[in-house]
């Protein structure tokens, strides 16, 4: 094999899988789709400034910490279980804590905070899995080494990057849409704890209680958690499935648009439309039609739970003006 190969792979086993959870997240967020641009973003900060900021801190901590003890075992457990999940968990929360602040129209819902997160968090994946892949797995036992840590890191532990800092994209969600000022500030509070928490346990939980059976015993309590999870995701999944229900049906009753759209906009797969829009070469202009609904319905929630805030009925005003012109261009 030549010298560059392994690095190759170890680059496509990191990135790869990783790249393909991100459109999966994206794919969850079916009912007003973030700007791609943003996705974008997101993990580019996720890989280049949260991971490599934070191998930088982290192993000067980690100096820091030898000198400061004198033993490489203290060192490396006080890094592993204090050091790197507060450092991690801080820079990738700063992408999300960002959009939240910069681009506050763009963070509607709890899946909105969760997909920026988990995007950001998968950034940050495929460059910590390159690593180890290749330092941690081609460098210890060869190619063999290679695979075993990618199924490690990828398959049996993929998920945990965006499962630990889907809490900081709750509590900033959970911030942007309650309507109690106390919660504005706890639910990010708990929602970063939550994430640094989370991150600890699943580091320190192998190396403290030591052997296949810490590692096996940490792997259910990571996939219990991954399971919790998935079900709160599907359940704000169809709570935001609700809010277009309630908020559209005032469009569909007002003549804005019809039966077929309104059923449409509501649909949690909306393959059928997309995949007829492909046949007629209408794809994007169908999806800007139900983006725009998705966001009408979700500018009217905002309005009656918060008030004109940052101009809601401006916006309703600007998209319901633009449905007829949407429309004939999707079904025309």
């Amino acid at each position: 094999m030549l010298p560059t190969m392994p690095f190759a792979l170890a680059l496509v086993l990191g990135f790869g899988p990783m790249i393909g959870f991100a459109f999966f997240i994206r794919w969850l967020d079916r009912y007003e789709p973030e700007p791609r641009w943003m996705l974008a973003g997101s993990f580019l900060w996720g890989a280049v400034i949260a991971c490599g900021g934070a191998f930088v801190i982290n192993t000067l901590l980690g100096i820091g910490l030898l000198a400061a003890t004198g033993s490489e075992e203290a060192a490396l457990v006080g890094t592993t279980t204090l050091v790197a999940p507060l450092v991690e968990e801080m820079l990738k929360g700063l992408a999300v804590l960002l959009v939240f602040a910069c681009f506050r129209r763009e963070f509607d819902s709890v899946v909105d905070g969760i997909t920026y997160a988990g995007i950001t968090a998968t950034g940050f994946a495929a460059v910590e899995n390159s690593l180890y892949i290749y330092r941690d797995g081609y460098g210890a036992a060869g190619l063999e080494g290679l695979l075993s840590v990618a199924f490690i890191r990828i398959v049996l532990v993929g998920w945990m990057h965006p499962f630990f800092t889907a809490f900081i994209g709750i509590g900033l969600a959970i911030a942007r849409t309650t309507r109690k000022p106390l919660h504005r500030w706890l639910a990010p509070l708990a929602g970063f704890a939550l994430a640094i928490g989370t991150h600890a346990l699943h580091n320190g939980f192998a190396m403290l209680v030591g052997g296949i059976e810490g590692f096996a015993l940490g792997l259910a309590i990571d996939w219990v958690g991954y399971a919790c999870m998935t079900g709160f995701i599907g359940w704000m999944i169809w709570r935001e499935r609700d809010i277009l229900r309630r908020q559209l049906a005032g469009e569909l009753a007002d003549g804005r648009i019809t039966t077929a759209h309104y059923a449409q906009a509501i649909s949690f797969t909306q393959l059928s439309v997309h995949l007829g829009a492909i046949g007629r070469g209408r794809f994007r202009a169908v999806r800007a039609f139900y983006q725009s609904l998705g966001e009408l319905a979700h500018h009217k929630e905002h309005l009656e739970r918060h008030g004109e805030e940052h101009g809601h009925s401006a916006e309703i005003a600007r998209h319901r003006a633009a449905l007829p012109e949407l429309a004939e261009h999707a079904y025309s």
